[in-house]
């Protein structure tokens, strides 16, 4: 059995780690220069920042072992159980699940999952044809693990798997990272900040890394973030603004960058983990349940088991 898998995030890798335990062959590709996908952070100040995803939890019980090892390692932290919430120029708490944090980022977790796997970086995919095939080269199953507007462009219309994600809304945000010489803030984990023109969260990124770096990260509500698709740099200013406002920061960063993420989160949940069609193209991430890091590694691991389990008869799922 050969299967290609397209997409190094949580979803494709932690897909690419039960078919190779299961001795599958399976290539893993991916467009950008390592694995990571929306877990991924560039390094800004010296030091890795997050700017996709800000934070996981870990409900699912064997993801929850897979964050046990991570946290004997100490790749992971237990970070907040109560962030801030930011309304009407008040700041209350909302208690829920513990959230965890990477001290050397989220990213770095999505590259420990990928141990052993051989990640082909530079992989700009442009079609995935019947029989399935990847560029033109066949393969018994294909794994897509992306939002669904990107898995869309790839497939052909007529596939099972087209008509899965065809005209899926998804939400996009422009993450603005920014770094002070030293505080200028209160201290706390990370807000939620609500009926907000601009914002919707704001991370303090040194008090996640715990390492105390004077950095926060804010992602943008998505009528910012459409109003600056062709130039998130644009949105900084209104970001910095709104901070002043929230946070009483006056002084201006020492940097600024800023990313747009067009598909940041899927616009509705699904009650399917997966789709595998008879025609061997499967689809997997965080687009399949709620929007959050462990369903990514739910999904992918589960679509790998489905697909193994396709080697002694059709799929089933």
């Amino acid at each position: 059995m050969r299967v290609v898998v397209v997409g190094a995030g949580m979803a494709g890798v932690a897909c690419a780690v039960q078919l190779a335990a299961a001795g599958v062959d399976v290539r893993v590709l991916e467009r950008s220069d390592g694995p990571g996908g929306r877990m991924a952070g560039p390094q800004l100040g010296g030091r890795a920042v997050d700017i996709g995803a800000a934070y996981f939890t870990a409900r699912d019980p064997e993801f929850s072992e897979v964050v046990k090892r991570w946290l004997t390692a100490g790749l992971v932290r237990p970070w907040t159980s109560a962030p801030a919430v930011l309304e009407a120029g008040r700041r209350g708490s909302s208690p829920g699940p513990v959230r965890y944090a990477a001290p050397g980022g989220l990213g770095s977790l999505v590259a420990d999952l990928a141990t052993g796997l051989t990640v082909e970086p530079g992989h700009e995919m442009r079609h995935v044809g019947p029989g399935p095939s990847v560029a033109g080269e066949p393969a018994d199953a294909v794994v897509l693990a992306m939002p669904d507007p990107e898995a869309e462009r790839l497939l052909d219309p007529d596939s099972s798997a087209a008509a899965e994600v065809a005209g899926r809304e998804w939400r996009p945000v422009i993450a603005v990272a920014a770094g002070w010489s030293q505080r200028e803030w209160a201290a706390f984990p990370f807000a939620f900040v609500n009926d907000h023109p601009v914002l919707t969260l704001v991370a303090d990124d040194g008090d996640r890394r715990g390492d105390g770096a004077p950095v926060l990260v804010a992602h943008t509500t998505a009528d910012i973030a459409h109003a600056h698709a062709t130039d998130p740099a644009g949105a900084v200013a209104p970001v910095l603004d709104a901070l002043r406002d929230l946070l009483r920061v006056t002084s201006a960063p020492v940097w600024t960058t800023a990313h747009h993420w067009p598909y940041a989160s899927p616009a509705a949940p699904r009650d399917r983990p997966f789709h595998l069609g008879a025609d061997g193209i499967g689809l997997a991430g965080d687009g399949w349940g709620s929007p959050r890091i462990e369903t990514a590694w739910r999904s992918g691991t589960l679509l790998g088991r489905a697909l193994i389990d396709t080697r002694s008869g059709p799929p089933t799922h």
